[in-house]
């Protein structure tokens, strides 16, 4: 059993069923619904980047996003920089008070941090900290889970899951000036939801290596589910959030 923060060992063995879960498209999409890339040059940092899974999907998206990965997974950083070789990855703890490089600090105008707040200790700090990056004005894209926690969150590191006021509250103590934040992905989601939590630990095996063919159709059948979810319904247990750099006085 690997720690819960050894993202090497995580990565080594997860990042193949993870390219497939359709919650990581359910979260792309709710994403990509609420970055505005339409005016002017566009830069985008993803906080906690991970494998890039999310900074590949943006380049297909918007070929002419530049892109600034950054995480704290070496290993995480290599696949990505082999999937996106023309965005830029950097390895940084944003939870250690470290400046931003020259070079980034207030560079992108947009920042996405999806599911990482919950892998984190003081996830204020790690906003804060991130907020270098993003210059005045910029806007912020923030996805955290709410409902249970299964017992793979755990494996994985989960410290805690959010509620809308928690979120907010996090976001606010951070310095940002929050638009909205809402529950998406009832009903589907969350029965996807309460099957990996009905497979206890033997999810942990189950997502070693690619999926197997009869869950790699399980995975499918969710993912065209995952499309008839009702926008707007208060009782999805995803949670997104949009926010904003306030501008210098």
């Amino acid at each position: 059993m690997s720690a819960p923060d050894d993202w090497k060992t995580h990565w080594e063995r997860y990042a193949l069923s993870a390219e497939e879960n359709p919650a990581q498209r359910l979260r792309r999409e709710l994403i990509f619904a609420r970055l505005d890339l339409s005016h002017g040059p566009t830069r985008v940092v993803d906080l906690g980047s991970g494998q890039g899974d999310f900074a590949q999907a943006l380049h297909v998206r918007c070929p002419s996003a530049a892109i600034l990965g950054v995480d704290v997974s070496q290993s995480g950083l290599a696949v990505a920089r082999r999937k996106v070789p023309g965005a830029r990855f950097v390895e940084r703890d944003l939870l250690m008070d470290v400046a931003a490089d020259p070079a980034d600090a207030g560079w992108a105008t947009h920042a996405v941090c999806s599911e990482v707040l919950e892998h984190v200790d003081n996830p204020t700090r790690l906003l804060f900290n991130a907020g270098a990056y993003l210059m005045p004005g910029g806007a912020l894209v923030v996805t955290v889970p709410g409902g249970p926690m299964s017992a793979f969150d755990r494996h994985i590191g989960h410290r805690r899951h959010f509620s809308p006021a928690t979120l907010r509250q996090v976001l606010e103590a951070a310095g940002y000036a929050v638009d909205n934040v809402t529950r998406a992905g009832f009903p589907f989601f969350n029965l996807y939801r309460l099957v990996v939590m009905a497979r206890g630990k033997r999810l942990i095996q189950d997502v070693t290596g690619p999926p197997s063919p009869p869950a790699r159709a399980v995975l499918q059948a969710f993912h065209g589910l995952f499309r008839f979810n009702l926008p707007g319904a208060s009782l999805g247990w995803q949670l997104v959030a949009t926010a904003h750099k306030p501008r210098l006085p």
